[in-house]
C-alpha cells in the first residue's frame, strides 16, 4: 500500500523559506512520478512541480520556476520541495503525489495522495 507523508509545513514571514518533505513507502517509485500540488481556501488544487524518478527530470508550474525545487533522495525515498522568497499568496495547503503515468498535469493524473501540510506565509 502505497503512503505519502508530508511534513515541513509552518508559518514562516514573506520572504523567507521552507522545505517540504514527502517520504514515500509502500512500493519502489522508480517508474512513477511524484509531484507537488496546493490548495488555497476557496481555490482549486493548484500544480507546483513533479520529479520523474527514474530519470530525475523535473517539471514546474510557470508561475512558480525561480523560486521553487523539487528534488529526491533515493535513500531515504523522499521527496522534497525547497521554496525560497515566499509570499502570501504562497499560503495553502500543499500535498504530495504520485502518478504511474508520465504525463498530465491534473489532479486526476495522480494515483496516491497524502495528507498534505499547511503553510502560511505572513505580510
Amino acid at each position: 500500500q502505497v503512503q505519502l507523508v508530508e511534513s515541513g509545513g509552518g508559518l514562516v514571514q514573506a520572504g523567507g523559506s521552507l522545505r517540504l518533505s514527502c517520504a514515500a513507502s509502500g512500493r519502489t517509485f522508480s517508474s512513477y512520478r511524484l509531484g507537488w500540488f496546493r490548495q488555497a481556501p476557496g481555490k482549486e488544487r493548484e500544480f507546483v512541480a513533479y520529479i520523474i524518478w527514474s530519470s530525475d527530470s523535473t517539471y514546474y508550474a510557470d508561475s512558480l520556476k525561480g523560486r521553487f525545487t523539487i528534488s529526491r533522495d533515493n535513500a531515504k525515498n523522499t521527496v522534497y520541495l525547497q521554496m525560497n522568497n515566499l509570499k502570501p499568496e504562497d499560503t495553502a495547503v500543499y500535498y504530495c503525489a504520485a502518478s504511474r503515468r508520465f504525463y498530465g498535469g491534473s489532479p486526476f493524473d495522480y494515483d496516491y495522495w497524502g495528507q498534505g501540510t499547511q503553510v502560511t506565509v505572513s505580510s
